[in-house]
């Protein structure tokens, strides 16, 4: 029976060049070779004791065919023996079962640990190309993918080899005519197990697809139940997932259905080989050609060969789908790192002043998004950046923080090239808040002083304070120990933007970024925060990206950038008083209301 819940694989997901996959999985696995080995030599002992098992039972029946006066205590002994091999084989497979778990967590961890690490040094266009899903896919569901194989498939692989080259050898070796008549229905067998397998395949797939579907389709209703309740739509809903329902429920019908004739089929044909050897097998008994024995023996050895090749044939698609998932493994830690450029370390004391100078980037080729951007932004100042929606503002950071290097032009701060600097040692001189707050699991406390050092709790205090998070932290439960879920649902939207706001400002760095950092906050904790932040940035340069422009008013610069430019430069009275660009995007906001 397949793992995958029917007689034959679900939908097989084939590898691109499976060879070479194998080959470097194999090599991946190294570090526990020693393991394996032992893991195969006791496979391989393992399946000899049972193989000695239908040996010793055809013994039985000469025993008792023959004329012996001793046939109790001839029957007694072989007995004790069948019993011995069969339950040292058992020990063995248990202790073979444990050793594989063992060399598969083993492998699994160091492939876990690799991937997880090669996420942590790719560039921020990885992330940009593929979704976080794919990646969770990666780490959690290939690899345990792997994983089911390598604890289970490996070894049974093995134990089907020897069981079959085995058992074939000894059924030689018992009678030549019962072989060539047990081989005669040995290809009908397989043929009729790879017929039904490429019947049965796109059937599973299409199972895979509409199961795949509907809960798609359940997940986008939960996660819209207060929209749908809002609008009184869920008979739609409802009508909807009961023609997924029933998709689904008839793909699997199907599916099933075919997928349940391969066990039948294969019984039916091997019970016409056992028929076809037993009416041989007593013709030949009859002649005095072979033994009663013998001829139990081969009828037990026929069915221990025709068993692992049926096992291995369904095992097929498993491991091509197991390989597949090995080659995406590969492919991510094949990915080229982060390309470190420069060599040079930012001093740990900076002025904060940023210079682009001709600063041109595209995402894709030819489709610029910062155009020859040349902008002296003065040490210790709060300057925003405002604009339309892909304009090209939080680029402009990106930029600032090697997230990307310019395909042009050159970014100084204090007079040193970003570029021959470390990226490490460039990022290490800001703080970030992001518009989507990032929380983990952890007590406000570790949160709030996350990529901090040594922060006394009078200082901890007064930017809580200076955050309007006194309140809050004051009246949970357990106060600064208060435990924050990792999803962060026991805080509202803006108590979580807050601790990250309050995070950056006790990382006590000199440059501060805060990208739409008060988009989630209400209109009176937003003032506070402005407020807050004038005090708390006073002796930093801080970038602020806002689509709220009350929040900017007070800054000692204003950018204003569409289409990747820069299109205008000044205070917030001068913008205003220049009636351009910024000032259509003041009175968009305020005296229409948007």
């Amino acid at each position: 029976m397949s793992r995958m819940g029917g007689p034959i694989s679900a939908a097989i997901d084939k590898p691109k060049d499976a060879s070479k996959t194998l080959k470097r999985l194999i090599s991946f696995m190294s570090h526990v070779k020693g393991w394996l080995f032992l893991a195969l030599v006791l496979s391989l002992i393992s399946s000899l004791a049972q193989l000695a098992g239908p040996y010793l039972i055809g013994l039985i029946f000469d025993v008792l065919d023959s004329a012996s006066t001793t046939k109790l205590a001839e029957v007694a002994q072989i007995l004790g023996w069948l019993i011995g091999f069969y339950v040292l084989s058992v020990i063995l497979q248990y202790s073979l079962s444990i050793l594989m778990i063992m060399i598969a967590q083993k492998v699994i961890v160091r492939m876990r640990a690799a991937v997880f690490e090669k996420f942590t040094t790719l560039s921020i266009s990885y992330f940009d190309r593929y979704q976080i899903g794919d990646m969770l896919s990666r780490i959690s569901y290939d690899i345990d993918t792997i994983n089911t194989s390598l604890s289970a498939d490996v070894v049974v692989l093995f134990s089907s080899f020897v069981t079959v080259i085995s058992a074939f050898v000894i059924m030689a070796g018992i009678s030549l005519p019962l072989l060539s008549v047990f081989i005669i229905t040995l290809p009908l067998s397989i043929f009729t197990t790879r017929k039904l397998a490429q019947l049965t395949r796109p059937l599973f797939r299409k199972r895979s697809a509409k199961l795949g579907d509907m809960n798609g389709y359940i997940e986008e209703t939960i996660s819209g139940l207060k929209t749908i309740k809002a609008y009184a739509v869920e008979p739609n809903f409802i009508e909807g997932f009961d023609e997924k329902n029933y998709e689904a429920s008839m793909a699997y019908y199907e599916a099933d259905y075919w997928g349940s004739i391969s066990g039948p089929a294969i019984n039916f044909i091997n019970n016409i080989s056992l028929t076809l050897i037993s009416l041989v097998g007593s013709l030949l008994y009859l002649f005095q050609i072979i033994s009663i024995g013998n001829i139990s023996s081969f009828i037990l050895y026929s069915r221990r060969f025709s068993a692992p090749i049926t096992e291995a044939s369904n095992m097929v698609a498993e491991l091509q789908s197991t390989l597949a998932a090995a080659e995406r493994v590969f492919k991510v830690l094949d990915e080229e790192g982060e390309i470190e450029t420069g060599t040079a370390q930012l001093p740990p004391q900076l002025e904060g002043e940023v210079v682009f100078d001709h600063v041109h980037f595209e995402y894709v080729a030819n489709q610029p998004i910062i155009k020859d951007v040349s902008l002296t932004i003065p040490a210790k100042s709060m300057v925003a950046i405002v604009g339309p929606t892909g304009g090209g503002k939080t680029t402009l950071v990106s930029l600032l923080m090697r997230f990307y290097d310019p395909k042009s032009g050159e970014i100084r701060l204090d007079g040193i090239p970003l570029s021959s600097c470390t990226r490490s040692s460039v990022r290490e001189a800001f703080a970030m808040v992001l518009q989507d707050s990032w929380l983990f699991e952890g007590t406000i406390k570790e949160n709030l002083t996350y990529g901090s050092t040594q922060v006394s709790d009078e200082r901890l205090w007064e930017v809580i304070e200076k955050v309007s998070l006194t309140h809050f932290v004051k009246s949970s439960q357990d106060g600064l120990n208060t435990m924050i879920y990792d999803d962060g649902s026991n805080l509202s939207k803006g108590q979580k933007q807050l601790i990250t706001i309050a995070r950056a400002m006790l990382l006590d760095r000199p440059l501060v970024i805060l990208d739409e950092a008060t988009s989630n906050v209400d209109t009176m904790t937003e003032k506070m925060i402005a407020s807050a932040l004038k005090e708390l940035t006073s002796n930093k340069t801080c970038f602020i990206i806002a689509h709220r422009l009350s929040t900017i008013v007070s800054s000692d610069m204003i950018v204003v950038v569409e289409h990747g430019e820069v299109v205008e430069i000044g205070t917030h009275q001068q913008l205003m008083n220049q009636g351009q660009a910024y000032h259509r995007l003041y009175n968009a906001q305020f005296n229409e209301g948007i």
